[in-house]
């Protein structure tokens, strides 16, 4: 009998719950395997993606939000060798487990500490509550691959807003195999849309797109580029995140700042009873 020969995996792009190959038919190799090239279309196509999965996954409550960050932490877990196998050390896949229970124990209680009630004068209630700011376009730190892109998505997503990730170009395959952990977490499709290949091809299509609402900068560390993405997001008054002191150690305490950086605030007026 002949020897088997082993299945050669390609690594595609995931949008709105699927794993298509780039619409251009292309792929680049890294981290010896092929991987597919995300172009502008691919980019436009997650946005897409991505609005129509807004109001589910917003309309969501907290607690279920919450539910759904902790499977994904159960799947990971269940997954840990893999993205060891992947070269990722193993306190790094450790701390991003970990990184996903923290956010998902967040989901529920950040209503009450960054919202509540405002003292007026008066005879009304003045109450405030976060909401989310819509899609988000993400490009993610180069490195740690798995950590940052965890750290970057998950406190976007917990909040109730979606994202378009620009995966790190040249260790994609953390991102691709977290997609699938995704995909099998009760996550709904779009919710988290995954770009890989080129960030200059990717990126400045996500920061000119007019139905992006935010974009964050965590991963730019041209100061060209990031110029170049600020002045696309302006022309429709995007948010733009700029890298956080908290980034450069993405191992350690990531706070309440990226959460909050990707929320709206509502203030609502309310009249007392005579």
């Amino acid at each position: 009998m002949s020897e088997r020969v082993a299945v050669r995996k390609t690594y595609k792009l995931f949008i709105g719950g699927k794993f298509p190959r780039s619409e251009s038919g292309r792929s680049y190799l890294v981290q010896d395997s092929n991987v597919s090239l995300a172009s502008r279309k691919d980019a436009r196509d997650a946005v897409v993606a991505a609005r129509a999965a807004v109001k589910g996954w917003a309309g969501a409550t907290a607690y279920n939000r919450g539910q759904i960050l902790y499977r994904v932490a159960e799947m990971l877990e269940g997954r840990r060798e893999q993205f060891v196998g992947l070269g990722i050390p193993a306190d790094e896949v450790d701390a991003a487990i970990d990184r996903w229970v923290w956010y998902a124990g967040w989901a529920d209680k950040l209503p009450q500490v960054y919202g509540g009630a405002n003292p007026v004068a008066g005879p009304y209630f003045n109450l405030s509550a976060p909401e989310p700011t819509g899609v988000v376009a993400v490009v993610a730190p180069e490195s740690p691959a798995l950590l940052g892109l965890v750290s970057v998505v998950a406190p976007a997503i917990v909040t109730g807003n979606t994202v378009v990730v620009a995966a790190s170009p040249s260790a994609p395959l953390a991102a691709v195999t977290l997609a699938e952990v995704l995909a099998t977490s009760d996550l709904p499709g779009g919710v988290v849309n995954l770009l890989t290949g080129r960030i200059t091809e990717t990126a400045p299509t996500l920061a000119a797109h007019l139905d992006v609402n935010a974009i964050d900068l965590a991963g730019v560390v041209d100061t060209d580029l990031a110029a170049d993405l600020e002045g696309r997001a302006a022309e429709n008054l995007k948010r733009v995140l700029r890298p956080l002191p908290a980034d450069h150690d993405w191992a350690g305490d990531p706070g309440l700042a990226r959460m909050t950086a990707l929320l709206e605030t509502k203030t609502v007026w309310h009249p007392k009873g005579v």
